[in-house]
């Protein structure tokens, strides 16, 4: 029973008035978010990640601890791997292409390794929210954490397959000299679009679960048509057209430098473009998604 004022009857604390209903305000606020509000707590939640820099390290040398627990040689074995599949390929293809492997070798090696970058973070990224169910429903963090994991992860197996690139390089003697300085603020560019992959494509795979499926047959396709087994020049005619393949920019503006070549001015520019066409397109999902994603996984 409720009094005149409604205060609740037949209570011990009957008589003493409700705080909320005091205030004015509603027991449980029901109403969606406002935009100002969604951009806000999506804000909010990157930057939280970012002073949380420190559990992204742990929990990413974590999972590759977990992933090679009792291998002997633990994450070098990627490193044998990417050194074998290297060397295969360098003498079929050099071979089909009738080109020079001191020339081929150094460009084949860097750009399986970047290119192992790329579709890890890609693949991985489809599944960076699905794959932490058991933190997110655990322990209240920002979102963006597990997309910076996934960044970390991968970051620290690229350090270990860099060592088939320095010896690739050191045997054929290419040193690309102070020009791959110019390497730093492609990589800096490459580090920001992999978190927007992951704020993407994860919030996609966490509400259809067919996303991850299609984007690993995409990412198949693109590495056949991206110029990693095979060099920019060796298309004569249309090459225009490969600006249009959103990894071939990507590539170059790292990839050139590293090589002891200097970049186009017009690759940045698609680079820029195409990074930022994709935080646009990450930010408005994830700013919308953001407050479901808990209840989708």
């Amino acid at each position: 029973m409720t009094a005149p004022d409604g205060t609740l009857l037949g209570r011990p604390d009957a008589g003493m008035p409700d705080p909320a209903r005091a205030n004015g305000l509603p027991l449980l606020e029901l109403r969606p978010e406002r935009l100002p509000d969604r951009i806000r707590h999506a804000l909010q939640d990157i930057g939280g990640a970012a002073k949380l820099w420190r559990l992204c390290l742990k929990l990413a040398w974590l999972d590759i601890k977990l992933r090679y627990r009792g291998s002997i040689l633990g994450p070098f074995w990627l490193t044998a791997s990417t050194a074998v599949m290297i060397g295969a390929m360098s003498v079929l293809y050099t071979t089909l292409f009738k080109t020079d492997i001191t020339a081929y070798m150094p460009f084949l090696s860097l750009s399986l390794v970047l290119w192992g970058f790329i579709g890890g973070m890609v693949n991985e990224g489809t599944v960076c929210f699905t794959g932490s169910e058991n933190l997110i429903r655990s322990m209240r963090v920002p979102f963006t954490l597990f997309a910076v994991r996934t960044l970390t992860r991968n970051i620290l197996v690229l350090l270990h397959n860099v060592v088939v690139v320095v010896g690739v390089f050191l045997v054929f003697r290419v040193w690309p000299g102070a020009v791959a300085l110019k390497a730093l603020p492609a990589a800096g560019l490459w580090v920001l679009d992999a978190v927007a992959v992951c704020l993407l494509l994860g919030t996609l795979g966490a509400r259809y679960r067919d996303i991850p499926p299609i984007i690993a047959s995409l990412m198949q396709i693109f590495f056949f048509i991206s110029p990693i087994i095979w060099k920019p020049d060796l298309i004569t005619h249309g090459h225009r057209w490969l600006q249009l393949n959103p990894f071939y920019p990507l590539l170059e503006i790292l990839r050139r430098p590293l090589l002891g070549q200097h970049g186009a001015l017009h690759l940045w520019y698609w680079a820029l473009g195409d990074s930022a066409l994709l935080w646009l397109a990450a930010f408005a999902v994830f700013m919308r998604a953001r407050a479901r994603l808990a209840y989708w996984i």
